[in-house]
Formats: structure tokens, C-alpha cells, sequence
């Protein structure tokens, strides 16, 4: 099951972070067909936020055609984003190190999360 968690200084809404948390999950594999969602209730419990805010990113995921809600039972994943594990597997070893290096370099997450947004977006940009 998937844990939520937001980041105040984001500047993301926190109905769209938790829908870029389901999104990911889904594209990482961690969520798949049939997987049930935390309840509204228990989203709220752990986060301290309105439960309004977690039942309008159910809603728009729902909209997106990623899950359908059950009345009685809950949210459950309707469609998977998942690309091949296999791609994914040595990428993220890679990202590991490439992290763990950084971290050993010194710098600390908010400088980290810079450097790779800003190599992320700089790539963008030089795609034809």
C-alpha cells in the first residue's frame, strides 16, 4: 500500500502531490491493477490535512480513469502506468549511487533535489 506524505515547501498543491505520489507509484510498479488505496480517513489521520483535499485527488484520479472508487469498500486501482521493471531496475541502482555520492560529497537534500532539477531540466532542453 502506498504512503503518502507532503512537502510544505513544495509550492505543489497537496491534492497534486498526492496525485503525483499515486501516479508515480503506478509507473514504478509499487500500485497495481486491483490495489486499494488508503482511505480518505486514513490519509487524513496521517497527514493532519482536510479530508475534502484527499477526496478531490480520489476525484481526479478517478477522472483520469487510474482508479474508481467502491462505495463501502473503497479506492482501488483500475489501470496501471508501470513501464518495463527491467529499464527501470539498473536506473535506479545508478540514481542510488549517484545519490549516496552526492550525500557523501556534503550536500544536503534541498541541494541535491537543485543539482538534479536543474540537470533535468537542462536535458529537456537540448532533446530535438
Amino acid at each position: 500500500m502506498i504512503e503518502f506524505h507532503l512537502d510544505a515547501r513544495s509550492g505543489v498543491s497537496p491534492y497534486m502531490q498526492l496525485i503525483q505520489q499515486v501516479r508515480h507509484a503506478l509507473r514504478l510498479g509499487v500500485l497495481r491493477e486491483g490495489d486499494k488505496l488508503p482511505t480518505v480517513k486514513e490519509v487524513v489521520a496521517r497527514l493532519a490535512i482536510n479530508p475534502n483535499t484527499v477526496s478531490k485527488a480520489y476525484r481526479e484520479l478517478e477522472y483520469e480513469g487510474l482508479v474508481q472508487a467502491r462505495p463501502g469498500l473503497g479506492t482501488f486501482v483500475t489501470r496501471t502506468l508501470a513501464g518495463d521493471a527491467e529499464i527501470h531496475r539498473p536506473l535506479r541502482r545508478d540514481l542510488e549511487r549517484w545519490l549516496a555520492g552526492a550525500r557523501a560529497a556534503g550536500l544536503d537534500d534541498e541541494s541535491i533535489e537543485a543539482l538534479f532539477l536543474s540537470a533535468f531540466r537542462a536535458s529537456q532542453e537540448a532533446r530535438p
